[in-house]
């Protein structure tokens, strides 16, 4: 050392017995007489230098009772070059105290060798070699990793507990820095923890953080590391140490404990099974795995039961992967598989045990597992595998595969034990999804079943029509619509809406719909239909209340409901509504109206009178009729709602097919939360030219004329193929008009339309029947003969009398 280069100066800890500061000093010669006797030994056992000195050590510290014990250190200090012990010390005052004491051999040229001895409070000596001690067991025997570096964060010593998770020794350590060792990442969040400390003096307590090694950069490993700042007892700063703790598997709990308590929020949100069957592998990957499949058995993707005995083929309901062009090497989505009983697959589902292949280290190994998709298993660097079974209420419905190819761990039966958790839960969910799915699918059948399918091509109107079902939360509606013809090419339009929603709403509205065709063949007017619909709903709920405590789950029974009729020769149109949205009316000119028809109370109420309304519609108008699902949405009001669907109806140049999709576009969320049923009529006229009327006196010539004039109409319309049967039928119908209305005219009416249609009104209510006469009888075959003659016929009430109609298809 020059006497320029600087001088490293370490102070004396205040807690060493031992420090210069703190500790009584003596010398002994070799005769073991005081030849030296420092100031803190006078204040430590009261002697004072002149009464020590020269003086023989045995005779004047030593207790004769201690003789022997200072002889055994005596002889202990010959053979070694020094002892370190405890050793009872007589005071000046004569009491005894024990020190611990330290003696040293030192030697000098050309004289004896003498024994330099320090000494401090047993108590105090005991308690820094305690201290000592578990520093060094820190170092030699902690499991709890040790490390201690620089300032410049440069490692100064590592215990061989840390020496251990690095794979190295601690030797091998000093000198380096944790990059050294480390992978860059990890090294950097690491170093700049420890300089935060440095600059701060804050400790940090147990913060995990990865600890990927070089030597092993794809295996995973968490710490919890707590440091703090050495300082010396001046308070400069020393370094920086570090307590390093290996949590891996810990952290590996922790997160399957939160990867557990994930998928409980987000596996089955819905009751949709492939939504169901992607929210398990989602949670899965890659988490867990690699990738993950869910294979249905192909009952349980359509809803339906599954085999008891788990066979037969499954349908790949889910795929996630997060390896690249994984996908391309597995079963698609949707692929039908069949895994053969003695495959790993198919013993998983026989015997419903989960199934753990820790390492698949051949290529049979791979073909046992994947079968014929082994090569790409291969070339993906499949290594490990799960199979588990998803059983719920006693079914097997499936099976979840799990994967690894690019995390190099093997699955653990830690992992088969979270998976198993994880295909437990989604198996609930699963049936869950199915049970609903079947209940679901079949009100959507009998919905569909019950409502009207493709609609005939009618002369009073160009007729569309959309329904759309609620979504999975609401569930099937009891929304529905019909098109009926009437008789005298007339139509009935109709619109309602049950309460409620599922199979009993369906249900309602099926009993409800047959009703309202059975009323409309009656050709009753609009407020008589409404009417007999609320006396059945009533009658409905009271059946509903009667069953109540076999089925307590029971919707309330009640409906709205809106009917129109339009007649394409008069222009007119009837309409009647019992607690439903008024409709839509755009005239040619394109100028939209809600009618203010009087609202009437909803069906089931009872006592309450309903109204009718005549409207007069130019040729052209467009008539619409919807549920209230159309307008009634909660980001709108009523208003708004209307006005938009004003302002589609009112977009010119559009079929009406159109115009039903843009008013269905415009209006609804993509998936509506209730169900909407619209329907579109664009009224027709039928021309002047295909309507002949005649008035006919009530006398014995009136079917003479009538025939008469039936023929020359027929003639100019070119039906001559129909004149004899016509003629029949007219002939029929007159003559009973004259011989059961007598006094009254008789009014013969013909239209061409699709069909043809003869009418014969007359001023009697007396209803024709159709019997089957006797041999004997002489008359009446009439009717008999008529409803053989045509496709149907029937009889319709007026004001003013009846009017019997047939009608007979075209040649």
């Amino acid at each position: 050392m020059t006497d320029d280069e600087p001088m490293t100066l370490f102070p004396e800890s205040p807690e060493d017995p031992f420090s210069v500061a703190g500790a009584a000093s003596a010398v002994l010669d070799h005769q073991a007489k005081v030849v030296g006797w420092g100031h803190l030994a006078e204040t430590l056992l009261g002697h004072r230098t002149a009464d020590v000195m020269g003086r023989p050590a045995l005779e004047t510290l030593v207790h004769p009772d201690d003789h022997g014990l200072a002889a055994r250190a005596a002889a202990e200090c010959l053979r070694n070059p020094g002892w370190f012990g405890l050793l009872p010390v007589l005071h000046a005052d004569g009491h005894r105290t024990h020190l611990g004491l330290r003696a040293r051999r030192v030697t000098r040229t050309g004289r004896d060798p003498e024994w330099f001895l320090v000494a401090a409070p047993a108590q105090d000596v005991i308690q820094w070699e305690t201290d000592r001690s578990v520093l060094d067991n820190l170092f030699r025997r902690s499991p709890i990793g040790l490390a201690v570096h620089a300032p410049d964060l440069r490692i100064l010593r590592v215990n061989r507990a840390l020496a251990r998770i690095g794979g190295l020794t601690p030797d091998q350590a000093r000198g380096h820095r944790m990059a050294d060792f480390l992978l860059p990442d990890d090294a950097r969040t690491a170093e700049d923890r420890l300089r935060e400390v440095l600059a701060t003096g804050r400790p940090t307590i147990f913060t995990e953080q990865s600890c990927r090694l070089r030597i092993e950069p794809a295996r995973a490993r968490f710490v919890s590391v707590s440091a703090f700042r050495l300082e010396d007892s001046t308070g400069r700063t020393l370094g920086v140490a570090q307590l390093v703790e290996d949590v891996t598997e810990r952290h590996r709990a922790r997160l399957r404990l939160a990867l557990l308590g994930e998928a409980g929020a987000r596996i089955g949100t819905t009751l949709d099974v492939a939504t169901t069957a992607r929210e398990l592998t989602d949670v899965i990957v890659p988490d867990l795995a690699d990738c993950a499949t869910v294979d249905l058995l192909d009952p349980v993707s359509r809803g339906e039961e599954p085999s008891q005995d788990g066979f037969g083929p499954v349908r790949r309901t889910a795929l996630s992967c997060d390896v690249p062009h994984a996908t391309d090497a597995l079963n698609p989505l949707g692929a039908l598989i069949h895994f053969a009983p003695d495959t790993p697959q198919g013993r998983c589902l026989a015997d419903q045990t989960p199934l753990l292949v820790p390492h698949l280290r051949t290529p049979g190994d791979l073909t046992t597992v994947a079968q014929d998709r082994a090569p790409q298993a291969a070339a993906l660097g499949v290594h490990s595998v799960m199979m588990l079974p998803l059983a719920a209420r006693g079914l097997v419905l499936g099976l979840v595969t799990l994967w690894r190819s690019r995390s190099p761990e093997p699955f653990e039966d830690d992992d088969l034990t979270l998976a198993a958790e994880f295909a437990a839960r989604a198996a609930v969910s699963l049936d869950n999804a199915r049970r609903y799915t079947r209940q679901h699918l079949a009100a959507l059948t009998l919905q569909h079943r019950l409502l009207p399918g493709d609609l005939p091509d009618l002369p009073a109107a160009d007729i569309a029509h959309c329904y759309i079902p609620a979504g999975a939360v609401e569930g099937v509606g009891g929304d529905w619509f019909d098109v009926i013809p009437l008789s005298g090419a007339r139509v009935a339009l109709v619109v309602g809406d049950v309460i409620g929603h599922g199979i009993d709403a369906a249900a309602t509205m099926g009993r409800l719909r047959t009703a309202v065709h059975t009323l409309a063949e009656l050709d009753l007017d609009p407020e008589e239909v409404l009417s007999h619909l609320d006396d059945l709903v009533h009658r409905l709920a009271a059946e509903q209340e009667s069953n109540s405590h076999d089925f307590p789950q029971d919707q309330v029974t009640g409906a709205s409901c809106l009917y129109a009729v339009y007649d394409p020769i008069s222009r007119s149109c009837s309409l009647a509504r019992a607690g439903h949205p008024p409709p839509a009316v755009m005239t040619p000119d394109g100028h939209v109206t809600f009618p203010d028809l009087p609202a009437g109370p909803p069906l089931g109420l009872g006592g309450l009178p309903f109204e009718t309304t005549e409207l007069h519609l130019p040729e052209g108008s467009l008539l619409a009729l919807y549920t209230n699902g159309l307008i009634h949405t909660p980001d709108h009001d009523i208003d708004t709602m209307l006005d938009r669907l004003a302002h589609q109806l009112a977009v010119p140049a559009r079929t009406v097919t159109q115009a039903a999709h843009a008013v269905v576009g415009a209006l609804l969320p993509p998936h509506p939360a209730d169900d909407v049923a619209l329907l579109l009529a664009r009224t027709r006229v039928l021309p002047a030219d295909r309507v002949a009327t005649w008035t006919l006196p009530a006398d014995a010539r009136a079917a003479s004329r009538a025939r008469t004039l039936m023929t020359g109409q027929l003639a100019t319309w070119n039906l001559d193929e129909l004149t004899f049967t016509t003629e029949l039928v007219v002939s029929e119908l007159v003559t009973n008009a004259y011989r059961y209305a007598p006094g009254g005219p008789v009014t013969l009416r013909l239209i061409l339309g699709p069909h043809l249609i003869c009418e014969v009104s007359d001023t009697s209510n007396t209803a024709p029947h159709l019997r089957r006469a006797r041999t004997t009888d002489e008359g009446g075959r009439g009717l008999f003969l008529v409803a053989q003659l045509t496709e149907r016929w029937g009889t319709r009430y007026g004001r003013e009398g009846k009017t019997v109609w047939t009608e007979q298809r075209l040649p």
